[in-house]
Order: C-alpha cells, then sequence, then structure tokens
C-alpha cells in the first residue's frame, strides 16, 4: 500500500537536496543565469557619477600637485621644494594656520555645542528646530568672497558698524591697527561658518542620547551634574573632537574669504601657494605649490583619519 501511493515526483526531493541525483533525475536550477553579475554591474555603474568627480576633481589635481613639487622649472627632479617646507618664513605659515584652525575649531565647538544643548530640549519638528536646522545648513556654506564683502560693508574702514561706534560712541575698533585685514581678522569670517557646521554635524549626536540613561541616573541617585560629567560627557566626548576635527580641517583649508580679506602677503599656507605661483620675488617659484599642497595634503589625511576613528566610536552609541 506504501509502495503504491507512492508519488513519481517523491524521489525529487531527495534528487533535490543531493547534487547527483538531481542531475540524474533531470532536476535542473532554473535561475536565470548571470543576474548575480548583472545586479553587480549596475551597482557598479551607479557609482560611476561619483567616480568622475573624484578621480577628475580630487584624485588627478591631487597627483599633478604632488607631482609638480617634485620637480623644478626645467623638469629636473629635485627635493629643494620639498625641503623649502622647512623653511622660517614657511613654517610660520603653517604656525598661522594651524592658529586660526585651532582658535575657530574650538570656539565653533563650544558656541555650537550650547546652541545644540539648548535646541535639545525643543520639538524636533517644531518651527524654531526647522528654522535652526535651515540657517545651519546655509550659512555653514556661505562663505568667499561674498561673506569677506558683508565684513567688509560692516565692520570695515568705513562700514557703517564701524562709523556707529565711532560717530556715535567714540570707540575705535581700529585703534590699533586694521586688525580686520590681517590673519586675526580672519576670527569672525571664520566663525561665522563654523559655528553652522558645528551645529549640522554635533545635533545628531545629542539627539542619540537616550532617556533610559537619564532616567536610570536618577533611580541610582545621581544628579543632573553627575549625568552629564558620567555618562553624556563621555558618549559626547568622541562626537565632539570630531566636529573640532572637522572645523579644523574646514578652516584650515579655506582660501577664498581669506584671499578677499588679505589681498597683500601670504600669511596662511593657502595664500603662500597664491604667492607662489603669482609673485615674482624669491619665494614666487612655480613648484614650490606643489610642495606646499603636499603639505597640506599630509595635515589633511591625519585630519581626516582621526575624524573618522573618532566618527565610528560615535556610532557605536547611535545603534
Amino acid at each position: 500500500m506504501t509502495t503504491d501511493s507512492q508519488s513519481p515526483a517523491t524521489p525529487a526531493v531527495g534528487a533535490e537536496a543531493n547534487p547527483r541525483r538531481r542531475r540524474a533525475s533531470g532536476f535542473t536550477d532554473r535561475r536565470p543565469a548571470g543576474r548575480r553579475p548583472s545586479h553587480q554591474l549596475r551597482a557598479w555603474l551607479g557609482l560611476t557619477p561619483f567616480a568622475l568627480y573624484v578621480l577628475l576633481f580630487l584624485a588627478i589635481p591631487t597627483v599633478l600637485a604632488v607631482l609638480s613639487g617634485l620637480f623644478d622649472a626645467e623638469g629636473n627632479l629635485t627635493v629643494s621644494n620639498v625641503a623649502a617646507l622647512f623653511e622660517p618664513e614657511i613654517l610660520k605659515t603653517f604656525a598661522s594656520s594651524f592658529w586660526v584652525s585651532a582658535v575657530t575649531a574650538v570656539t565653533g565647538a563650544v558656541i555650537g555645542a550650547l546652541v545644540c544643548f539648548a535646541l535639545l530640549g525643543t520639538n524636533p519638528r517644531g518651527p524654531l528646530r526647522s528654522t535652526v536646522d535651515s540657517a545651519s545648513s546655509v550659512l555653514a556654506q556661505f562663505g568667499g568672497v561674498m561673506l569677506a564683502f558683508a565684513f567688509i560693508t560692516t565692520i570695515g574702514i568705513q562700514g557703517f558698524v564701524t562709523l556707529f561706534l565711532k560717530n556715535t560712541l567714540g570707540i575705535n575698533i581700529f585703534e590699533n591697527g586694521v586688525w580686520l585685514y590681517q590673519v586675526p581678522g580672519l576670527l569672525l569670517p571664520y566663525l561665522y561658518f563654523q559655528v553652522p557646521l558645528m551645529v549640522i554635524t554635533f545635533m545628531p549626536a545629542m539627539e542619540g542620547l537616550k532617556p533610559q540613561w537619564a532616567e536610570a541616573n536618577a533611580t541610582l541617585g545621581g544628579t543632573r551634574l553627575s549625568y552629564w560629567v558620567r555618562i553624556a560627557g563621555p558618549v559626547l566626548a568622541p562626537s565632539i573632537l570630531g566636529s573640532v576635527v572637522a572645523a579644523f580641517a574646514n578652516a584650515f583649508s579655506s582660501y577664498a574669504t581669506a584671499a578677499a580679506l588679505i589681498s597683500q602677503g601670504a600669511q596662511i599656507v593657502p595664500l603662500q601657494i597664491r604667492s607662489a605661483l603669482i609673485s615674482e620675488t624669491v619665494l614666487g617659484r612655480s613648484n614650490l605649490a606643489g610642495a606646499l599642497a603636499l603639505g597640506m595634503i599630509v595635515v589633511m589625511v591625519f585630519l581626516m583619519w582621526g575624524y573618522s576613528a573618532l566618527q565610528s566610536r560615535t556610532t557605536r552609541w547611535q545603534r
């Protein structure tokens, strides 16, 4: 009875599990051949625009800049341009860039963190949060000649704020020199886009703080101070440091705003590169610009490596 009631298709189950029996019984894999390679091909084609962008605007200019620093004006291989990076004047330029970048990054981080802390208690979808987010996204990208012009017309020598303070209150903000057109004058314009950048990068970490942590701290008898010092502070520390590193890199590589404000001299590295390309003085060697660019690339690589490491630690608490 059992033998007679078996269906002819019954051996197919064992045949499907065993490759030899499957081939012997005539079963074949009906999945279309080449499906996976075609899917991978479409995925790679989707990255083509981004790959072309990286190649044309990042990879090739970087390689050309680095290689140009390894040759002299006659095209001969030399290390004199790289050795020039250790000249006192160029080291002073790098020190000025580090100083401006560090001050604006740390100050922007403190102000931006306070803004994020104030927004933490507001409605995430409310008008205040939406307005601040939108304004931060716009102001973080507002720079260059337009930003320099805005500060010149506001607190320049003939700016309306400068004239108002001088004529009405008797305060001359340039009594000790026109600092706006020197390295200290870059601090205010840079902070103008550093603070919004900090708000954008740090707010997601603030929102990642879980209410259960504060409740557990209160249940165990902890205070608000102990919560921020022992729980929220260590959790937010990688994100804060990562934001500071990103802000430092942003200021270190900025050129247009400084070029519009400081028309003479080469007081930071991007302006030193400009001077090497267009100046006719002793430092006006075009190939020196490649060596300076190589120095900036080395600094940026270390900064991006540190930022990536800090972000990887931050994401562990946001899962």
